[in-house]
């Protein structure tokens, strides 16, 4: 990989150009169209395999929920935007689909995010929270034999969207929407 993950964290999404297909469509994606609302990145090995259609399909599921919270979701491989097409056309679960799947053959998004495995020519499953500013704001790196579950990130776009609109609290492990949040200070030290 090319870069550490940790050093992603606060620095602003690369420049690129890719196509994707979305909506029927072959559509151009640039870092330009993550500005100004809330973005997932959300890299995957490959079409037509097995663990990412799960996945896929399970964001399809809640992609609503992330657009009414003013979130974009953006899936990525290293696949073509043309392979993307057919495997949308033939798979009942990628079909359900409505968000932008990105072509990366060249593998350039995947390496300026750190997840290309040069050998493989695959990404790793990573995801990405951009903020409107293309600030990435949470990265998570798996291993591609670990799928990843949407609630779990919708829980962490709803924490990242709650602190940046809530300047000195932070959300705690498990916080959710509504729960109590902490404001770091020196009367909390050593009190949780």
């Amino acid at each position: 990989m090319s870069k550490s993950h940790a050093s992603l964290i606060n620095t602003t999404v690369q420049p690129f150009r890719a196509t994707a297909y979305h909506e029927g469509q072959f559509v151009p994606v640039t870092e330009a169209d993550l500005l100004g609302r809330w973005s997932v990145l959300f890299f995957y090995p490959a079409d037509f395999t097995f663990v990412c259609p799960t996945e896929l399909g399970d964001l399809a599921d809640h992609h609503e929920t992330f657009r009414a919270l003013g979130v974009e979701l953006y899936g990525v491989s290293t696949d073509t935007h043309f392979t993307h097409k057919a495997w949308h056309d033939h798979s009942d679960t990628v079909g359900k689909v409505r968000y932008p799947l990105v072509g990366d053959p060249t593998g350039t998004l995947a390496r300026n995010f750190g997840v290309m495995v040069e050998e493989d020519g695959l990404a790793l499953r990573g995801t990405f929270v951009v903020n409107p500013q293309g600030v990435i704001k949470l990265c998570e790196i798996h291993d591609n034999g670990i799928g990843r579950d949407a609630r779990e990130l919708l829980r962490k776009v709803q924490a990242a969207l709650y602190v940046a609109s809530h300047p000195g609290e932070v959300c705690p492990a498990k916080w959710t929407p509504g729960a109590a949040t902490l404001a770091p200070s020196l009367d909390l030290v050593g009190k949780l």
